[in-house]
């Protein structure tokens, strides 16, 4: 009797750990200290760390002004998804939102991710990111330095 338990235990352990489970990259999305009407939009990366399908069957904020997008397409064991979530940076003010995440994970079914920020009309304008140049952009403005360098050293000549 006791073979047999230890087997069902066994067995059930088994049947756990093979199963789909899901994993964020952040739980938590810090907008910082934003302008009014600055893009509300942001990413979070769902990971099926599991050996089955993931299926992710809703995902609710708490309240209209945040607007979640996601596929119900299956997320195959160690592939990703995103989840598009946006928020109405009209309303001024500090904000802090909850995201309902419902999957077919056995272990969390739900999953809870939050948004956070301020949105303030005095809030520093946001950096442009620096754009990477694709080696023919890198050249050709090697040559304009190049060509601006010399034109310089000209006029100083005069």
């Amino acid at each position: 009797m006791k073979k047999l338990i230890a087997g069902i235990a066994l067995f059930g352990t088994f049947a756990i750990a093979s199963a789909q489970t899901i994993t964020f990259d952040k739980t938590t999305f810090d907008y910082g200290t934003i302008k009014p009407n600055a893009d509300g939009t942001r990413f979070f990366t769902v990971t099926n760390s599991g050996d089955k399908p993931l299926i992710l069957s809703n995902v609710k904020p708490s309240c209209g002004c945040t607007t979640p997008e996601f596929s119900q397409d299956p997320i195959m064991p160690g592939k990703s998804a995103k989840i598009k979530v946006g928020y109405n940076t009209a309303i001024p003010g500090g904000f802090n939102k909850m995201i309902e995440v419902f999957s077919n994970d056995p272990v969390n079914s739900r999953s809870v991710i939050y948004i956070k920020g301020n949105v303030d009309a005095n809030a520093p304008a946001p950096v442009a990111e620096a754009k990477v140049l694709t080696p023919a952009e890198q050249k050709e403005a090697a040559k304009a330095e190049k060509k601006a360098a010399k034109l310089a050293k000209k006029a100083a000549a005069k």
